[in-house]
């Protein structure tokens, strides 16, 4: 059922979450009533699908900049070999710096393919992400969709001692431990700084809706105050828990689709594709959240 906020139609794609909207041109600066009503379709449906916006690098970080501040440093490898014009900018493709297919022993390709775990962005950052926005230049023949989880519905489903529980646990979030389920240890002593954990709060509650949410990641490696075989015992029936297919929204890509999600609320993962035949050139803006989690309101 369709809902109109500002010039905007805001259409449900899912019983849970996620949300289309039509009425808007990206190339155009938002006015300030349609960046409201955006945040307030946000904080409702967490996932926003734009189809048909034909933008470039400068219209996709200008449209994200009306929601706070941009991250200035990407959660990525091999910095100098930077494709895109925008440090600031995640390239989310399978393409080298020549535009070029990666090989496939490509230390970039191995590192990328954390992308199909389930996470949210920037969690192993002390301040994670608020919102991130997708935006699809190039998109392979088949595969390569994108799933999405509601991280919201999936507490409101846990019996009310587990949440009990978990209330006031604290995770620890890097990098280094979501590549590890992969067995990539291939970090520079730099890259292993950089990537040292960080804690962040295991239930949350969202500030525009009010709704309590799991924060989980694959990122996370250990839980304060648990032994470690037993906390991720628990972190992954968590994960199986809110990624069952009830929670879960499957977006596949048109070319020029961006969508939006609020990484507070909300799980991803991209799913697989024949990525040493096609190219996919996906390109991500993300904001910041207003602060470190633990330093927010519980």
């Amino acid at each position: 059922m369709g809902a109109t906020l500002s010039a905007l139609r805001v259409t449900r794609l899912h019983p849970l979450f996620v949300a289309e909207v039509e009425g808007i041109d990206l190339r155009q600066p938002l006015s300030p009533e349609d960046a409201r009503a955006i945040e307030a379709a946000m904080d409702e449906h967490a996932v926003l699908v734009f189809r048909g916006q034909d933008i470039d690098d400068d219209q996709q970080i200008r449209f994200i900049e009306h929601f706070g501040e941009m991250e200035e440093n990407t959660g990525t490898i091999d910095l100098h070999k930077q494709r895109l014009k925008h440090a600031r900018m995640n390239d989310i493709s399978n393409l080298d710096e020549q535009g070029r297919l990666l090989a496939a022993d490509d230390r970039r390709r191995m590192f990328n393919l954390g992308n199909r775990l389930w996470h949210s962005d920037s969690s192993f950052k002390p301040t994670p992400a608020k919102y991130s926005a997708l935006h699809a230049r190039v998109i392979p023949p088949e595969g390569g969709d994108t799933e999405f989880a509601d991280m919201r519905a999936a507490w409101d489903a846990l019996p009310a001692a587990q949440q009990a529980e978990l209330r006031d646990l604290v995770a620890d979030h890097s990098l280094i431990f979501s590549r590890a389920t992969l067995g990539f240890e291939a970090f520079t002593e730099e890259e292993r700084r950089k990537f040292a954990p960080v804690p962040q709060r295991l239930v949350r509650r969202h500030p525009g809706s009010g709704r309590l949410s799991l924060f989980l990641s694959a990122h996370i490696g250990r839980l304060h105050g648990w032994p470690v075989p037993e906390a991720m015992c628990l972190v992954r029936d968590l994960a199986e828990h809110a990624t069952q297919r009830e929670f879960v929204y499957r977006h596949r890509w048109q070319r020029h689709d961006l969508v939006m999600w609020d990484n507070r609320c909300t799980m991803h993962r991209a799913r697989p594709f024949a990525d040493t035949r096609h190219p996919r050139d996906m390109r991500r803006v993300t904001v910041k959240d207003s602060a470190p989690t633990l330093d927010q309101a519980a």
